[in-house]
């Protein structure tokens, strides 16, 4: 029996778990200590930190793993870099790794290899991110390097919110410096694929949805397809190729974030994995494939085939709550009744669970995908499940109709 081993034990990873565990393999999951669902779900587990790389790279030697992998996150990255490369398996290099997970080091690689990119510079202190932002003007966005899910991104519009942003960003970070980064007004839009022989050969684009809270915007689903023309498509494959060997991404999946303007595309970051927020779970509805289990072939050293079997329109987005609470009841007959019409619903939390306002990709209570026409077929769906969770004494659905920008609209 081959062994796997999957980095992380968190909501993005326990599909992947699951998934493995289908196949057959002997599952390895190694995670930082926490109330972790993909634990449960494992063959054996490691409660070490994914960031560690000795302490990871000791435990896939003296188990012998076939693979290493994971999904959704770039904590884990660096160390699939470092493991595949000291025990010859199948994935990313160490040196690409490092590139793809600190922004700074990204987008220096993109600037020397002309990928289009926004403007940016590296700031150390206070003093260089008020000089940058004087070269660049308002508003612009002020990152951490080295997190994802959208924490420490901070959008700011005039001078007296930069002090707040520079401090947010670093408190998230363990590098000592954030990036500065020219703000484009355009369409974001995801793009996730695989790479392989140095190649882009998988690409699917798709609609992304954003949360917009206090100066952050927070991916909150997505939606394919992702419909455009032949002119954009092909500038969207040509930047995405130029990305990925700018950065020295291969045999993996890749998910980055682009903007998109008429005819011009920018690449804003790309990561050595695959997306969260529901993407695996769709692209495996649009094109008729498990893309999970593609994820797992690859880290096996296995062939991996991307078919285009069918091209279902469909959606899928985040459950969140605009505000702090517990959990007090939710309605399993409507949401039973939802799943047998085909409706992929998934929460994360039982009753009694307490629950945070949306401010990054992990404060989510749970996930909705379904195929879909348009985008009023999807959002009936969708309040459906918000009207069967209830956060104090109402309803997600109350909640969030309370709120100026419920976290649905496609960011155009």
């Amino acid at each position: 029996m081959k062994k796997l081993m999957i980095l992380g034990a968190g909501i993005y990873q326990a599909p992947l778990i699951r998934q493995a565990k289908e196949l057959g393999l002997f599952v390895i999951v190694v995670s930082s200590p926490g109330d972790y669902p993909g634990f449960a779900l494992a063959d054996k587990v490691y409660k070490t930190d994914t960031r560690d790389q000795e302490g990871v790279l000791e435990i896939a030697q003296s188990e012998q793993i076939d693979g290493i992998c994971t999904s959704g996150t770039d904590v884990a990255v660096r160390t699939i870099g470092y493991v595949c490369q000291k025990m010859g398996l199948h994935g990313l290099t160490y040196e690409a790794a490092c590139q793809v997970t600190d922004k700074a080091l990204m987008k220096d690689a993109f600037f020397q290899k002309k990928v289009s990119t926004p403007g940016h510079i590296r700031a150390s202190s206070l003093e260089k991110a008020k000089q940058a932002a004087k070269r660049m003007g308002y508003p612009l966005l002020v990152k951490a390097v080295d997190s994802s899910g959208s924490r420490g991104i901070v959008i700011v519009e005039r001078e007296s919110r930069l002090e707040e942003a520079f401090s947010r960003a670093l408190q998230v970070s363990r590098k000592d410096y954030v990036l500065v980064e020219e703000y484009i007004q355009a369409e974001e839009i995801g793009v996730d694929g695989f790479v392989k022989n140095g190649s882009l050969v998988f690409m699917a684009p798709h609609e992304k949805y954003l949360f917009r809270g206090d100066q952050v915007t927070v991916p909150a689903g997505h939606s394919f397809p992702y419909i455009a023309t032949k002119k954009q498509m092909r500038e969207v494959q040509k930047q995405m190729q130029l990305a990925i060997e700018a950065v020295g991404l291969d045999e993996c999946p890749v998910n980055a974030d682009v903007l998109v303007d008429g005819n011009k595309v920018w690449i804003l970051e790309i990561g050595g994995r695959t997306g969260a927020t529901c993407i695996p779970e769709l692209i495996s509805l649009h094109y008729g494939f498990p893309f999970y289990q593609r994820i797992i072939q690859n880290a096996l050293g296995e062939s991996v085939q991307f078919p285009r079997l069918v091209h279902v329109p469909c959606q899928g987005r985040l459950l969140m709550s605009p505000i702090d609470g517990v959990i007090t009841g939710i309605d399993e007959e409507k949401l039973d009744s939802l799943r047998e019409k085909g409706v992929q619903v998934v929460i994360d939390y039982p009753a009694g669970h307490k629950v945070q306002a949306m401010k990054n990709g992990t404060d989510r209570i749970g996930h909705v995908a379904a195929k879909a026409a348009s985008e009023e077929e999807f959002t009936a769906v969708y309040d459906q499940v918000q009207s069967a969770v209830r956060i104090g004494d109402q309803t997600l659905y109350q909640l969030n109709l309370r709120t100026e920008d419920r976290g649905d609209g496609k960011n155009k």
